[in-house]
């Protein structure tokens, strides 16, 4: 680990405490030089760091500085091994790469910012420094294809339980992967999966999520800035390291036993639009009707106008206006 890796994880481990350079560096193993030079280049990369001749360094306690010293404090044993940056590509990307060199099961790659978020359909994640979160998680799952969406949902649920838990506030879920709070969403999931061409299961399957913590400097991009909202407003003590362990840990305890799907009751109960008119699209058609809920296996369950119910397995919903 370099010397930037490791003072960032010494100070966030004695948050709120003044750490000498001499103690720094004699736990390291480095010079106080070199220890100056790892704060200088934290403070740079936003981390606010107070230096104070006589006492050292001191990490700020309302800090929300993600790292991965912090995300290790709320993951407890639950199997995942994170990997933490400040900007990657994307997130699923990398741990893409990860994957196809041997990364074991629960690999994660978390970052504060995102060059070439991906979200569904193609779609670019609107990813900006410092104000979200985004992280994607390694499952070395053979389930059948048709049930990776029990990975979305099951991801959902522990997305929006974390939230609650770091926030208070409530939480609803937009069939299939959005999370939302107070009619905008705050949170996108993407899993992408690498099918085995042996069995016709999964080989792997990488869960992209990514959360909106704060809202942007200037707010959000026009082209979503009427459906878009934010955890938090203002910055909140650990919130993005909290955030994560949260995700993570209610995650793994739902994906052990995805087939028992333990976390469907909490999918339908924050499922949003229930009883309302919504739009279905597929591809470049989109046709009326009313969502009534989720079957057992994720799939979205509506009535056309003409009294037929139809069961969805794929696509995008809407609410109708007016």
């Amino acid at each position: 680990m370099a010397v930037k890796d490791n003072v960032a994880a010494l100070l966030d481990e004695r948050r709120g405490s003044f750490v000498s350079g001499e103690e720094l560096a004699e736990r390291i193993g480095c010079t106080r030089g070199a220890v100056w030079k790892a704060v200088r280049a934290l403070q740079k990369d936003g981390w606010s760091i107070s230096a104070v001749t006589n006492r050292g360094y001191c990490l700020e306690t309302s800090a929300d500085v993600l790292s991965e010293a912090g995300v290790r404090r709320y993951l407890g044993e639950c199997g995942v091994f994170p990997q933490v940056f400040k900007c990657v590509d994307s997130t699923n990307i990398r741990l893409r790469e990860l994957a196809e060199a041997g990364a074991p099961e629960g690999t994660a790659v978390i970052a504060g910012e995102q060059t070439k978020g991906r979200g569904r359909l193609g779609r670019s994640f609107f990813s900006p420094s410092d104000t979200g979160l985004y992280m994607s998680l390694l499952l070395r799952t053979s389930i059948p294809a048709q049930e990776a969406v029990l990975i979305t949902t099951a991801a959902a649920v522990a997305v929006a339980e974390a939230i609650e838990e770091v926030s208070g506030t409530s939480c609803g879920i937009k069939w299939v992967n959005d999370v939302y709070i107070n009619g905008r969403k705050v949170c996108g999931i993407l899993t992408e999966a690498s099918m085995s061409l042996e069995n016709g299961g999964l080989e792997y399957a990488v869960l992209g999520i990514g959360i909106n913590a704060y809202k942007p400097e200037g707010g959000f991009p026009e082209e979503i800035k009427n459906t878009a909202g934010a955890i938090f407003d203002s910055p909140a003590h650990d919130a993005r390291n909290r955030l994560a362990g949260e995700v993570l840990r209610r995650f793994m305890s739902y994906y052990r036993f995805l087939e028992d799907r333990l976390f469907l009751e909490g999918y339908r109960r924050r499922l949003i639009w229930r009883g309302e008119r919504i739009n279905v699209i597929s591809g470049k058609t989109a046709y009326p009707c009313i969502l009534e809920d989720i079957d057992e296996s994720c799939r979205l369950l509506v009535r056309t106008e003409d009294g037929e119910q139809k069961t969805i397995l794929s696509g995008e919903i809407s609410i109708r206006k007016g």
